[in-house]
């Protein structure tokens, strides 16, 4: 069993959240999710994203999904991987400090992170894509290279991996994101 972290915040990717906290659970490992100023108990509401032909994603409510663990209180050190679900969620979460520092900590430590769609943002926010190859939702692509890194341009239900980092477009991967990821634990 390893010790997953979870990071979430609201408008977080309905699937992008609720698919990987379930399945790494249900093949046997503990996911604790966490959201800056939230404890263990309290909720954060998710959106769909759909891809409907038009030019961007669409967007639907989605669940109100329960953390399990309280942000303040997480000890890094306890961890062995890093999950960072997609949606709105990063675009400000990335403006948190901590959650910058726990992503640094996961990549400095070398320990698996598995980042989907938008989570890529988070990657970037806390630079350490400097010299690393990922994918993500396809407009952070510029940011991905403003961080030093290259963007690497798969299918919607496609996975990329760079060592420790394993990324994809969004949640149609989830298959074979959720592989990649498990693989490396």
């Amino acid at each position: 069993m390893k010790k997953i972290l979870l990071l979430a915040g609201d408008y977080v990717e309905d699937y992008e959240i609720m698919v990987p906290f379930q399945a790494l659970q249900m093949v046997g490992h503990q996911v604790s999710a966490v959201c800056p100023d939230k404890v263990a108990g309290d909720t954060v509401i998710t959106a769909i994203h759909d891809f409907e032909g038009d030019q961007t994603y669409s967007e639907k409510p989605g669940h109100r999904f329960a953390l399990n663990a309280t942000f303040d209180d997480i000890n890094l050190d306890e961890f062995d991987a890093l999950v960072i679900p997609g949606g709105r969620a990063p675009e400000y979460l990335r403006l948190n400090k901590r959650v910058l520092e726990i992503v640094v900590h996961f990549s400095v430590a070398n320990k698996p992170i598995a980042a989907v769609c938008h989570g890529t943002q988070l990657l970037t926010a806390a630079g350490v894509l400097e010299g690393r190859k990922c994918t993500g939702y396809p407009t952070v692509a510029p940011e991905v290279v403003s961080a030093g890194g290259q963007y690497h341009e798969v299918a919607v239900d496609d996975v990329y991996v760079d060592g420790n980092l394993v990324t994809a477009p969004a949640w149609p991967a989830h298959p074979k994101w959720l592989a990649a990821f498990l693989t490396l634990l």
